[in-house]
Formats: structure tokens, sequence, C-alpha cells
């Protein structure tokens, strides 16, 4: 038995605004089956320190951006409202681009005896990718919701979803994980 957990990932505003239009009702659905089925909601962002003294120039996605981005005071670092997290959810930021980095997500789900994550985010090719990689080298059960998460590039999104993640974990959508929580019928 499989104690899961969702990791609603980089649903940040700045983030969602490369993003399809049809995608941000997709993820939100995804959250809403977790927590009608008891499932706990993590939600992870990117948070960088004023002035990004914890961004070196040398790294290609973090040294490049601009001082105030994904700070505490950046608006666009503000997840979402259609997808903003529950009183009692849980909200841990990340400083680099896999949702383990520079925290205590990987405490946290220890101390809840977590051992199947479910991965909703943007983008496919950062958070995503960075974090289904991680997490089965930490032999996590990794579901990635392929519908759920989206790409600024979506050739892209779809060479991850079918070649690279299925050899790591389970690849479903958001219909058919919802589905998988229903009883079946007996004839």
């Amino acid at each position: 038995m499989y104690h899961a957990a969702l990791l609603a990932m980089d649903f940040q505003l700045a983030h969602l605004t490369r993003m399809p239009a049809d995608y941000l009702p997709r993820a939100a659905r995804a959250l809403d089956t977790a927590r009608a089925f008891d499932i706990p909601v993590i939600h992870v962002t990117l948070r960088l320190l004023p002035g990004h003294v914890d961004a070196h120039p040398r790294n290609k996605i973090f040294g490049s951006l601009p001082p105030h981005a994904f700070t505490a005071d950046d608006p666009g670092a503000a997840i979402h409202p259609a997808v903003a997290p529950l009183d009692g959810e849980i909200v841990v930021h990340k400083n680099r681009v896999g949702a383990f980095t520079g925290n205590n997500l990987q405490q946290i789900l220890a101390a809840q005896d977590i051992d199947h994550l479910v991965l909703a985010g943007i983008a496919t090719s950062g958070i995503v990718l960075a974090t289904v990689v991680q997490a089965v080298d930490l032999d996590y059960r990794v579901t990635v919701l392929s519908d759920a998460c989206a790409d600024p590039n979506p050739d892209l999104h779809h060479t991850i979803v079918r070649d690279i993640f299925p050899r790591r974990s389970d690849v479903t959508t958001v219909a058919d994980w919802t589905k998988s929580f229903e009883p079946t019928s007996r004839t």
C-alpha cells in the first residue's frame, strides 16, 4: 500500500503566462481530485532570496533573472488563485529547478510516511523532469499527470511525457487518475 501526495509545482503567476489558456483548469482538476480523496497536496514554488544571493551568475537559468524575480516581494511569484493552497496545505519553497532542492521536502514526506508522489506542474522540461529523476533515485513511486503538466514548448512536453517519463514513472491523465479511485461496478 502506497501513501501518496500530490506535488503541485510552480503554479506561479509568472510561469503561467507562458502556458496555454486551457492548462490551468486541468491543473485545478488534479488538485480537486486529490482533495476529494484526502490525498495531501503539497505546493512547491520557486523562491529566491532578495538580490538573488543564492543564484550564481554562472547558472544559466537563475543567474540571468532580474534581481527581484521570484523573491517573496515579487507579485509574479504568487501561486495562481485557481490552484492556491487551502488552509492546512503545505507550501515548500525551492531555490533551483527540482522540487527537493534547497528545502526540507524530503523530511516532510518522510514524516508523513509518503512514498508515492503524484506530479503536476510547469514546466515539464524543468521542475517536473528534475523531480521525476530525483524522486525515482530516492525510491519514491512516481505518477506523472501528463495533462496537469505543461511546457512552453509543446513538442518537448510530448517527447518527455511519451519517451522519458514512462521509463521512470507511471504516466496518466487527470481523468484516468480520478477514475482509479472510483469503485468498480460488479455485474
